[in-house]
This record gives structure tokens, sequence and C-alpha cells, in this order.
């Protein structure tokens, strides 16, 4: 270790005082706790700031700490002129709205009158602030004002957050968030995401500012960050930034104890196979209609393999033998489902040990969703699993759905249809709800998994289990929390390239906020981080499950299109107008027609046709308008690569046509077609035509561009950072 590595880690460790960790009560048995709760940190002083950032090569103003006015006098002269003094105070955190900076101080008089000035202010604002000194620094000439910050997110480790800064930070917003680390490649993209990154390329009559000096700026604090352990928030605000350079003129950082350090134990991936089942035990049959144990084991009575049902009151139910325990069954088991009081749950595990049986699923409450009791339980619970191997789903999770084997440990009344679709959720209850709205809407999954408590398995391993899973072509996640997040975004990286992942996030986390103590804080929240770690993981955001399975559902059939450069062909006008502004909403490239395309279209289209795209062909047009139109498009396919359809009854058209006609266009190209059949009763049996060739119709035209929106999005993302490697 060099010397100057030594000096750093003294220097921090030195400013630590009354730091204490509470490791909380709810940990997972098995894992090393891997969060920040109840924790005293300690804020540097902005020299000690300064000093820091100094020592890492980051550029700070000359400054001086002081303690008298005659010191404050000698110190300016020795600094030079212009110059700022500042109050040095741990009670006061935004020294502006306590009075306590004096800008403009030009002798050293004036340093001298500053000294009582910011005495006084800051006495009258908070008469039991403690004043420790006075910091006097150089005064920068002002530059546009830059946001940098940092903090530990409890899911994912440590952040750093970009943005416009100044005093009104909090309102304006105009922030980038990323999981660290990050490359100068992310930090360029952080920026050029910024609403008011006109501002640093140049805009009207202002210059421009220096691109790769705040590049290199950001990257140097990202890197100190990183190998900090004992800082787990900074603020760097503002951070002015020049033609040429850059330099931190104000400089929060808080420090905490390393020994609460980010680590996880190595998890095991669940075993390949693992789910392929051919026999299940229910632990917690009943034969009474109204108990979760008869719901499971009715579902269960569909599986084509071995089914064993037990409980020790009952020979018979349902018209299957019943086992009085799990050791009893005199055949091997391959999952055990769990449906008995919590309190019993342990000994039934241990029961599965002896038996062999390596997955059990717990649909089981009662467990550290309850309070301190029921964590003592889950952490029996896993104690017993480690013991013999086992692989836990839940507790407190609704089981697992998988069609195409004909599986459904749930005590849900519906089953669903097979399908391509992979959801994963963490709430029982939206699984329920969606299952009953996929069957009219005739969309089916290859698997539907309750993560419940996750004490055990999580998103992370079913997340590879459906990435890995050949019948599975998207994949859809309900996410309350993530354990690990690091471990989520590594099998992310290792699934998105393969298969597309739509995710939906609950919650903003505004209480997190409310008690943040710093800028960043506020504005990296729980979502917002959340929302940052899926970008970077490829995987694709949205807002609700309607846009979850509309996106996915998309991307199922169609496949990532090679670029976002789109076409509309319409029989209604005003959808061909609506379409250009949702096209312009969710960030569609509408493609101009160059003349030899418009010449083709000319020939087969009315003369009072709109010549542009969006494609109106008027009213009147036809089923063979339709093809004629069709055939140009595949002939230019080279010029598209996603294709809007839009069909509405009329006189003139004859819907069922109209559909066959975008099937035969849809298989003479290599292009994601989205079709918009958009009516009443007229359109019933063109859309079961379009079903059953795989295409997908949206009957909101809003929709279904919000859809592509999402994919295009995320194309460009993936374009910007060089990682497409979806097949088109």
């Amino acid at each position: 270790m060099t010397s100057r590595k030594k000096n750093k880690k003294t220097l921090l460790s030195g400013f630590l005082k009354n730091v204490t960790i509470k490791k909380p009560h709810n940990v997972r048995a098995g894992y090393t706790y891997t969060g920040i709760i109840d924790m005293t940190r300690r804020m540097l002083s902005e020299a000690e700031g300064y000093g820091l950032l100094k020592e890492n090569g980051i550029p700070v103003p000359g400054f001086s700490v002081v303690l008298t006015r005659s010191e404050a006098a000698a110190a300016a002269d020795k600094l030079g002129y212009p110059l700022v003094m500042k109050v040095v105070s741990p009670q006061i955190i935004h020294k502006s709205d306590a009075g306590g900076v004096v800008t403009g101080i030009l002798s050293a008089a004036d340093a001298e009158n500053a000294f009582d000035t910011i005495s006084s202010r800051v006495k009258a604002f908070d008469p039991s602030a403690n004043i420790s000194g006075f910091i006097l620094e150089e005064q920068k000439k002002k530059g546009l004002e830059i946001l940098i910050g940092g903090r530990i997110d409890p899911t994912f480790g440590k952040i750093i957050t970009v943005g416009m800064g100044g005093t009104l930070v909090e309102l304006i917003r105009d922030v980038s968030i990323r999981v660290l680390p990050v490359s100068s490649g992310d930090i360029n993209a952080m920026i050029q995401e910024l609403q008011a990154y006109p501002l640093i390329r140049g805009f009207r009559n202002e210059p421009a500012r220096d691109m790769e000096g705040l590049i290199t700026l950001i990257d140097a604090v990202a890197r100190f960050f990183m190998q900090s352990p004992d800082m787990a928030e900074f603020d760097l605000n503002p951070v002015f930034l020049y033609e040429k350079g850059a330099c931190v003129v104000d400089a929060r950082i808080y420090l905490t104890d390393d020994s609460n350090a980010y680590h996880t134990l190595q998890k095991k991936p669940l075993p390949p196979g693992i789910l392929n089942i051919k026999s299940i035990a229910l632990v917690g049959a009943s034969p009474e209609p109204n108990k979760v144990g008869y719901a499971v084991l009715r579902n269960l009575l569909a599986f084509p393999g071995r089914l064993y049902p037990v409980n020790p009151k009952h020979q018979t139910i349902l018209g299957r033998t019943v086992y009085p325990s799990l050791t009893s069954i005199p055949d091997q088991v391959d999952i055990a489902v769990v449906v008995v009081p919590a309190r019993s749950v342990p000994q039934i595990v241990e029961e599965a040990g002896k038996k062999g049986i390596l997955f059990v699923i717990i649909i089981s409450s009662g467990f550290r969703e309850s309070g301190e009791a029921g964590m003592y339980l889950e952490q029996q619970v896993m104690l017993m699993a480690e013991k013999y191997g086992i692989r836990i789903m839940g507790p407190n999770c609704l089981g697992l759905m998988l069609p195409l084997q004909g599986i459904n440990t749930t005590f849900d009344p519906i089953s669903p249809k097979p399908g391509t679709i992979a959801f994963i959720s963490q709430s029982g209850a939206i699984i329920s709800t969606i299952v009953d709205w996929s069957l009219p809407e005739e969309i089916g999954f290859s698997a539907v998994i309750s993560v419940g408590n996750q004490a055990d398995l999580s998103f992370e391993d079913f997340l590879r289990f459906a990435g890995n899973d050949p019948n599975t072509r998207a994949i859809i996640l309900y996410i309350e929390e993530i354990h690990d997040g690091k471990r989520f975004m590594e099998i992310a990286h290792e699934i998105t390239p393969k298969k597309p992942v739509v995710a939906i996030k609950s919650g903003s986390s505004r209480i997190g906020q409310m008690t943040a103590a710093s800028h960043t804080g506020s504005l990296s929240g729980s979502f917002e981080v959340y929302q940052a770690a899926f970008w970077q993981s490829g995987i694709i955001p949205v807002r609700s499950m309607r846009e979850a399975f509309q996106t996915a559902e998309l991307l199922s059939s169609e496949g990532y299109p090679r670029g976002i450069r789109a076409i509309v062909i319409s029989n209604a006008g005003g959808f061909a107008v609506l379409s250009s502004d949702y096209a312009e909403q969710f960030g569609i490239e509408l493609v101009d027609f160059p003349a030899p395309l418009l010449k083709e279209l000319d020939a087969i289209l009315p003369a009072d046709w709109n010549r542009r795209n969006p494609i109106d062909m008027v009213g009147d047009a036809s089923a063979d308008r339709f093809a004629h139109t069709f055939d140009v498009m595949i002939k230019n396919q080279d010029l598209w690569d996603i294709a809007f359809v839009i069909a509405v009854p009329s006189a003139i058209s004859d819907p069922i046509r109209v559909a066959n006609e975008l099937v035969r266009f849809s298989k003479n190209t290599h292009k994601m077609i989205v079709g918009c059949m958009i009516g009443g009763d007229s359109m019933k049996t063109p859309l079961r035509i379009l079903r059953d060739s795989g295409i997908p119709n949206f009957p909101d035209l809003e929709d279904a561009f919000k859809a592509v929106g999402n994919i295009c999005h995320y194309l460009c993302w993936e374009e910007y950072h060089g990682k497409r490697c979806h097949p088109a």
C-alpha cells in the first residue's frame, strides 16, 4: 500500500465519531447483512472535504480555515482576492439559508467584517449551532452550475447522480443516475440525458462548456467514491463548469464505518432441471372447500405426473390416496408444496430433507412479513433447508404455475393457458388478477412464479430459470423489493442479450426521499435507482401492468426491430394524424419517403392521398388498396424497421381480407408489424386471424405507440452504449 493510500485511510477513519450500526432483525438466514440502517454518520467540514477531493485530483478552490478575526485577515491576504467566507458548523447544512456565506471579499478588512456578519447571522438563525470555524476560499468565476452526488443504496450499493446544480436543484430535479461502477461512455450518456444538456453543448449566445473536462471530473469522483469504503454519501453542488475546466465550489461528504461495506454470500444457482417436475407432494391437503389445501389440491388434479396429498387426518381426498407424512410416501418426490400453519413448517422442511426432496414451495404465511415471531420461524425454516440442501420458494407466496407441464400449485381458481411469456411477481394478488385477465385477452404463459418473501430463491434465480427456458420468449417482472441488487444486475446482464425482460417497480420511496440529508439523497430515491439499474441491466422499465404485457407480448411475437424507423399505413385520416403525434411523443422516427417510393405509391393510391408518412389511403380504401400498399412496402422494406397498420371499419373495406393481407405482409418482411385494427363486432374475426398468426393487435392506438416507444427507447440506449446484441 502506498503512503498516499495509507494517509487517505487514516484521514477517513480519524474523522469518524460515535458511529453505530444496528443490524436489522429481518436479515435472511445464510446472508451477510448488506444494508445501512439506523446509522450515525459524520459530515466532514468543507475544508476536510476539499482536502480529500484535492488529494484525489479533483479541482477545488484554494482555501484556509480560520478561528478568529485576525486569522481571517491574515489568511485573506495570503490567499488573494476576491474571496468567499462560509461558516463551518455541523448543525448548519444549508449555509446560504442560515446567512452563513459572504461573497465578494476584497480586503483584509472585508474578511474581518464578514467574520462578524456570519457570526451574528448564524447565531440568530440557530442559537444552538456550534460554530467550529470559518472557511475562506477563492471566489471562483461563476460557471454553469452542475451537481455531482453519490450515496449507498440499500439494494444496489454505490450510485452516482449527475444533474443541473444550484439552489433550485430539488425543484428542477434534472438528474441522471447510475449504479457504480461506470465507464466514461456511461458518464457521457448521463450528461446527454439531462434536459439542460443544450446549456453544456452551447445554447443560443452561451458558449459551449468543457464536456470532456466534466466527464474527466465525474470519472475521478466516481473512482474516488468506489475506492473509499468509509464514504457513505457526498454532494458536490455546485460544480462550476467553464469553457475550459471545472471546479468544485461546495462539498458535503458523509463518512461511516467501513465495517458496513456491502458483501453478500455467493448463492448456489437453481439446479438445472429442478423444475422439470414428475412428482408433487402437497402437505396440508384438505377435503374442506374453504381451505387453501383443498384449492391447491383441486388445481393439482390436472397434473399428469404423480400426486401425493399429505394429511395425517384423512385417508382419501378428492379421490386421491392421502399419506400421513412426507416420509411415508413410498416413491421419490420432486417437489413439496406446503400449506400448513407457519408454526409447523420447520418440521415439514426437515421431513422433506429426510425424504430427499430438494425443492419446497411454502405457500403458508405468518413469517417475516408478520413480525418478530414470524421472522424467527423463517430463520428456522432456512436453517433446516441449509442442513439438507433444500431450495425454498417463498414463504408467503402464491406458488408456481407451469402451464406447459400442467402444473398449478397455487390456490388461484383459474389456470392460465400455455404461452411464451414468463411472469415473475412479488404480489400473489397481482398474479391472480393478471391470470384472470389473460384468459379473455388470450395471453398465454410459459411460467407464472410468485417469489413471496424470497427467503432463499429470489427474483434473480427465477429470472435465470426463465432466461434459460426454451419455452419462454419474453419475461415480465413485477417488483416490490430486490434483496441483492448486484446479483440481480449480473443475472439480468446474462439474460437480456438473449431474451427481452420488462419490469414494473411499485413505489417511489417518497418517505426515503423525505428523510434524505442531502440533495443527492432527495433526488436519487429508491424508485429512481431501480429505474437506472433496469436500464443498465438491459431491462425495459414500464409504469403499468397493461404497458408491461403489451410491450412483452409485442416482443414475444415480433422480437426486436433493427431500428426505430417507422411507417404508418391507415385508412383513417384522423388516426394517421394522431399517429404522428404519438410517434413524436414516444420517440419513434417516422421516415421521410424518398421520391422513387412516392412515385410507386402515386401509382396505386388516389390522387388526393397525402403523399407522406403516415400514409392516409383515404376513407374508401379497400382490401386491395391495403394489399397494393403492402406490396410496395415489402419491396422497399430496407427503408423502414416498424410498420403500424391502422384499419377501421368502413362500407368499402373488408376487415377479414385486410387481416389476411396483413398476415401476408408480415410473412414477407423481416420487420416488426404492429396491428391496429380498431372497431367492435366487425373486427372479432379479423382479430382472431391475427392472433392465430401471432401478430399482436392494439385496439387503442396510443397503447400501440407507447409499447413500441418503450422498445425504441431501449434500442437507442443499447445502440448508444454499444450493447446491441439481440438478433433482429
